[in-house]
């Protein structure tokens, strides 16, 4: 795995922040790791998470909509979301079509919302890529995702200027 370009740095507080996690657990071991990444930054950011599941990485993005529309219509809108799954390599063109539009759609749906999201999808060659990748004590993607949706839901809040 390539070194990280960057130092690891903690996510702002975002105290009484609101955070939707929705996962795709087809790989239910490294969804676990991904989880748990993820939860550990968001307690650590002083916010809260609920979770929604999607069968699947391709149905993330809809689940997504569906899961933030129904909030803002109950009048408890989310701060941010994290997105979780593993999309791993087969031997069919199926790869490339998951792992590029569930990316295209969350990307879309981030930037036409104005979500703080954070993209924990996994796309890997091999099982051992994507373990290696979600465990939170090697690559933590995970809690990346996390803290990626925690600091654009602080900037989102007007705390992010420097």
């Amino acid at each position: 795995m390539a070194e990280p370009m960057r130092a690891r740095v903690a996510a702002p507080r975002l105290a009484g922040g609101r955070i939707l996690i929705i996962e795709a657990r087809y790989y239910e071991a490294i969804g676990a790791m991904l989880f748990a990444g993820a939860r550990a930054a968001i307690e650590k950011a002083g916010a809260s998470y609920d979770v929604v599941e999607a069968p699947g990485a391709l149905e993330i993005p809809a689940g997504l909509a569906i899961a933030l529309d129904a909030a803002s219509a109950a009048g408890r809108p989310y701060d941010g979301a994290v997105a979780l799954g593993c999309v791993i390599r087969g031997e069919t063109f199926h790869f490339e079509i998951v792992a590029g539009e569930s990316a295209r759609a969350l990307m879309d749906m981030s930037v036409a919302r104005k979500l703080a999201l954070g993209n924990g999808v996994l796309t890997v060659d091999t099982l051992a890529q994507a373990e290696e990748r979600a465990d939170p004590q090697r690559g933590d993607k995970g809690g990346e995702a996390a803290r990626a949706a925690l600091t654009l839901a602080a900037l989102k809040r007007g705390g992010g200027a420097r």
